[in-house]
């Protein structure tokens, strides 16, 4: 059964482009090039949630060129882009901490959201500016200031992912082997699959291959696999 909500950490970027003898940005660019196609791909694909990891909350440490640089791709992709993801149907969710972001691309998150709410073909995910450390913390502080019992059922109902639960499959490419605080309660038991795959070259072939991964697995979410599988 192929999975219902994918989650992609979208590491390599930079690598690539220095392999190429490029600025980093470039590496960037051509990320944004593998989102779109990786949309459609799982679009293709039956899959409803794709969320990636954008921008961590970590990742204003790195150098100011850098970040200035995703900051405009940011605002470029916001004003070239939302329009072909309505036509094609996606949804489009931003998900992170606004407060400190600059007021034009804070407008331009809330104005992508609004052109996009009513598509189904596809929820896409964006987590910008988010920590999976940071999620649960706000939600903890949100049931804290409603009043209300901190317990594993109102957290999962306060982390920012709620409305679309927890991802069945998180795929990271670049070969790096970790979460890098990227939905952490979320991802008490989804598959994980680490591929080699730098992000801007990830196609068909390399998603296939994390779906065949995750359908060979068994899903036991802690019970056996005769308490699954009784007739067996």
């Amino acid at each position: 059964m192929s999975p219902r909500h994918v989650a992609i950490v979208m590491d390599g970027n930079g690598r690539w482009a220095k392999q190429r003898y490029l600025p980093r940005i470039a590496g960037h660019k051509r990320g944004v090039d593998a989102l779109k196609r990786a949309v459609r791909l799982c679009v293709q694909r039956d899959i409803q949630i794709l969320t990636v990891f954008a921008f961590s909350s970590e990742n204003w440490n790195r150098p100011k060129d850098e970040v200035s640089g995703l900051m405009e791709l940011l605002a470029l992709a916001l004003a070239r882009e939302v329009a072909q993801l309505q036509k094609e149907g996606v949804r489009l969710r931003f998900i992170g901490e606004r407060q400190g972001l600059s007021a034009s691309i804070t407008n331009g998150l809330d104005d992508a959201e609004r052109a996009t709410a009513a598509n189904t073909r596809i929820e896409l995910n964006v987590c910008f500016n988010y920590g999976g450390r940071w999620d649960v913390v706000q939600a903890a502080r949100q049931l804290a200031a409603d009043g209300k019992v901190i317990t594993e059922e109102s957290l999962s109902a306060a982390v920012t992912t709620a409305h679309c639960g927890d991802p069945d499959l998180i795929i990271r490419t670049g070969g790096e082997m970790r979460l890098s605080n990227f939905l952490l309660w979320q991802a008490a038991y989804a598959e994980l699959f680490f591929s080699p795959c730098l992000w801007p070259d990830f196609d068909a072939a390399d998603l296939d291959a994390a779906l065949a991964a995750y359908e060979g697995r068994e899903r036991r979410f802690g019970k056996t696999s005769e308490q699954l599988h009784p007739n067996n």
